[in-house]
């Protein structure tokens, strides 16, 4: 019978969640969510060095925030438990005993001065085949073994990397690899410290966990043939192998801290929403078989193979993720974006300590959400909604408030003051019967509106704008710009004039 697919993603707290790590979580994600499998989280926390508590906290939000939700794990549980790592030690420290008893494993008292010395030999002379750990304490006697325990000399555990094999090992994206073992390292799987290294663990929490298919990233490839020779040594059956595309930086190289790979959280606090970056994490290295690019989860879950993962590299385009973002915004409902903005707008000052009526506030979002690609924008650029223009867009000025548009301006006060409903239909009609009573076309009017309401040239439909600016808002704004044309006449040009 054909186990149940189990994949896994163990990310470690040294650091956050960068977006490499997250299309790696998604893709195991998918991959159980298609099969009908599981998908467990488990935190690999054993290099204390390093172990960031804030960083955990983080990767629990990051991945929560994409919706990436875990069948086993810390916060859920599970029968494989514990899923921390630094709280198995003593498992990982009793398999290395069995590794050592069966003679597949090996103590190394060799201290940090005497690597360092070995590898400043190897790096000197230039080694062309093998460089590495050179196995000194392989040899020793269980007599030199003993004198040394007795001593209480320090000692990590090795593997015993057996010597003239040809490691092979199919993986589910790239095809068969191979790996000649002369030229493996013997790892170590035991530190001084007494904590396991990545290998050890990952390798004895895969099979207790019931892991059946380990997905990670290509950098990891290299290891494989060793974490294959310790499954041997377990005398375990290793789980299928696949081996995600590398993610390049947009100008070239591996997207990194340095070149690009912000954290998921980063993407969130710059206005991106979870299922634009999920949609966009997706398609890097993985297609449905089709031209579809805009897809919801369950989409992606029911096309999802590892078949359709490519071993070529996928470059991260940040202007595709805001354009995608951008088709979600459209998509999403008013209301539910409200609680986005509403705190970008009272950290710009633009809404105090009582909240506007939450209904005109929605409209504000809503005139805007289509013509955004992040949520930071609808904030930005709705600015003139809440706030009456303090100067006017020079050049528009120059184009459109030349003398005589204080009457023209005056005019469509008087004509929009009068109006029973102040509507959109209602605006639009009023404004294209007057341009067409002055014989003028409606773009003669509307761009001077338009300009005396926000003091830029673009926007929502200038319609649309009115409407929600209401009455009152309006005519202010007109009578200022009436004033602040008849106060500046003397530098505008003369009507006529031909201002490109």
């Amino acid at each position: 019978m054909t186990p149940t697919v189990k994949v896994r993603f163990a990310p470690s707290p040294t650091g956050y969640l960068h977006v490499g790590g997250a299309r790696t979580a998604l893709f195991n994600w998918l991959f159980a969510r298609a099969s009908g499998g599981k998908f467990v989280l488990r935190i690999e926390d054993t290099d204390r060095r390093r172990y960031q508590p804030e960083a955990l906290d983080e990767i629990f939000a990051s991945l929560k925030w994409l919706g990436l939700d875990w069948d086993e794990g810390p916060e859920v549980g599970g029968p494989c438990g514990p899923y921390v790592q630094s709280e198995r030690n003593d498992l990982y420290r009793a398999k290395a005993e069995e590794l050592l008893a069966g003679g597949h494993a090996y103590r190394c008292f060799c201290t940090e001065e005497r690597l360092t010395a070995l590898r400043e030999a190897q790096e000197k002379a230039k080694l062309a085949t093998f460089s590495g750990y050179d196995r000194h304490c392989r040899s020793l006697t269980d007599e030199e073994v003993a004198r040394n325990l007795a001593a209480g000399l320090p000692y990590v555990v090795r593997l015993k990397v057996p010597a003239g094999r040809t490691v092979t090992f199919r993986d589910q994206i790239r095809g068969e690899i191979s790996y000649q073992s002369d030229l493996l390292d013997d790892l170590v799987l035991l530190k001084s410290d007494g904590f396991p290294t990545y290998h050890l663990a990952n390798v004895v929490d895969d099979h207790e966990m019931a892991i059946t298919h380990v997905m990670r990233g290509d950098e990891w490839i290299a290891s494989t043939p060793r974490h294959i020779i310790l499954y041997e040594a377990f005398g375990w059956t290793p789980p299928v192998f696949a081996h995600m595309p590398v993610i390049l930086a947009p100008g070239g190289g591996k997207l990194s801290k340095r070149k690009g790979a912000a954290s998921v959280m980063d993407y969130q606090r710059g206005g991106i929403l979870p299922e634009a970056l999920f949609n966009f994490l997706a398609l890097l290295g993985w297609n449905p078989g089709d031209d579809r690019e805009i897809m919801t989860r369950d989409e992606m879950a029911k096309a999802f193979s590892l078949e359709r993962i490519t071993p070529k590299a996928a470059v991260f385009d940040e202007q595709k993720l805001e354009w995608m973002n951008g088709q979600y915004l459209a998509r999403r409902p008013v209301a539910s974006l409200l609680s986005d903005v509403l705190p970008l707008w009272r950290q710009a000052g633009l809404v105090g300590g009582e909240t506007p009526d939450p209904a005109w506030l929605e409209s504000v979002v809503a005139l805007f959400k289509d013509r955004s690609r992040r949520i930071g924008e609808i904030a930005e650029n709705s600015r003139y909604c809440f706030v009456d223009p303090a100067e006017y867009d020079p050049a528009l000025v120059r184009k459109h408030f030349r003398p005589g548009a204080e009457s023209l301006l005056a005019s469509i006060a008087e004509a929009f003051a009068a109006l029973p409903a102040f509507s959109l239909q209602t605006l639009e009609d009023t404004v294209r019967e007057l341009a067409e009573r002055q014989g003028l076309s409606a773009g003669k009017l509307i761009h001077p509106i338009r300009l005396a309401v926000s003091g830029v040239g673009q926007g929502p439909g200038l319609f649309e704008l009115l409407e929600v600016l209401g009455r009152e808002t309006v005519l202010r704004r007109l009578a200022a710009a009436v004033t602040w044309v008849k106060t500046h006449a003397g530098d505008l040009p003369a009507t006529g004039e031909n201002h490109g």
